[in-house]
């Protein structure tokens, strides 16, 4: 039995080590960060690249200010951005639905949301004022859409976390037919705007969309660890969580619609990315733990160093060409399920 001075310090030296693992992999944002920053065909030299980004014209010249601050920073920027936001719908939905293999891609939320962009390449709907913003709230319309649908469906069937999985499928695949159809309508230059949302790409990042990713983000985190007591009793299943005086199924519909608002609003601006959101809460998942006042964080951590990497390695596959980024997420995502499954996780 261990006496209440050797928990105490127990508890301590973990907590101790989860801090220092979330210090670790701030450290490890940054590096990631710079590294995405300089990393190009333009031949900068990456001390300048890095003066610019801070000084402006100061540092360089039209040119090169329009290279790295019109171009690179908002790209790495966005990719940061939607690399925190994807990781942290995917640890909010494995958490809900208590299971390994849930993510905003998984689920049908990400289809869903990029079904919304294309169509609003193709027609142009929902006709906001700003043009610039018919995709972003098609998307967030439809991944929306798509999550009060799961729920609804749900409800008639009792909300169990098989049901909302097995709902999410199915949404998966009708979103996926209705984009292939609507390829199928669009002209040959609509063809090669809806590419940009299949293929998950960072070509076409904007200081807007850093802003509209950035600010949801935080809204979202900021919510969400209002809740993590709660989340952390769910993950201990309905049952437990019910004794401690957590409402389940409001915890479970609330989270669920933040995470889809999350998703959404990453698509709408870089495109379907996949396996993010799977990977990266299962890798703070072990370097922290279920508590979500640390694998929150550290979710979002690991997200923004799996997209940055991956967007380093997108632009040294083929040199000077910028491969798009969800082909290499594709690639990780399936070698992560490979090990989970040769070690028997899922």
């Amino acid at each position: 039995m261990i006496d209440a001075p050797s928990g105490r310090a127990g508890y301590a030296r973990l907590t101790r080590r989860r801090a220092f693992a979330l210090a670790a992999l701030a450290l490890a944002v940054l590096v990631a960060l710079l590294a995405d920053l300089t990393v190009g065909s333009s031949g900068l030299a990456p001390l300048q690249t890095v003066a610019i980004a801070l000084r402006g014209d100061a540092a360089g010249s039209a040119v090169n200010v329009a290279i790295v601050r019109g171009i690179r920073l908002p790209a790495t920027l966005t990719c940061a951005c939607v690399g925190a936001a994807l990781a942290l719908a995917g640890d909010q939905m494995q958490t809900i639905l208590n299971n390994p293999l849930a993510s905003p891609y998984t689920l049908g939320v990400s289809s869903a949301a990029s079904f919304g962009a294309c169509l609003s390449v193709v027609t142009g709907f929902p006709f906001a004022p700003l043009p610039a913003l018919n995709a972003p709230l098609a998307a967030l319309a439809f991944a929306t859409a798509a999550a009060l649908l799961i729920l609804a469906a749900s409800r008639v069937r009792g909300a169990e976390t098989r049901t909302l999985i097995l709902l999410g499928i199915m949404v998966d695949f009708l979103f996926t037919a209705l984009q292939a159809l609507v390829q199928y309508m669009a002209t040959q230059n609509q063809l090669a705007e809806i590419m940009h949302w299949m293929f998950g790409s960072l070509t076409k990042a904007s200081w807007p969309g850093v802003v509209a990713t950035a600010a949801t983000l935080a809204i979202v985190a900021a919510v969400s660890s209002r809740l993590c007591w709660r989340l952390t009793a769910l993950s201990l299943g309905d049952d437990r969580a019910r004794s401690l005086g957590v409402d389940a199924g409001r915890l479970r519909t609330g989270v669920f619609l933040m995470a889809s608002a999350l998703t959404a609003v990453a698509v709408s601006f870089v495109g379907a990315i996949g396996f993010v959101g799977l990977v990266a809460p299962h890798l703070a998942r072990g370097l922290v733990g279920e508590d979500q006042r640390f694998l929150m964080p550290a979710s979002c951590l690991c997200g923004m160093v799996l997209l940055l990497c991956a967007s380093v390695v997108s632009k040294l596959v083929v040199p000077g060409v910028i491969v798009p980024v969800g082909i290499v997420t594709d690639l990780l995502g399936v070698t992560f399920l490979g090990v989970m499954m040769a070690r028997g996780k899922v």
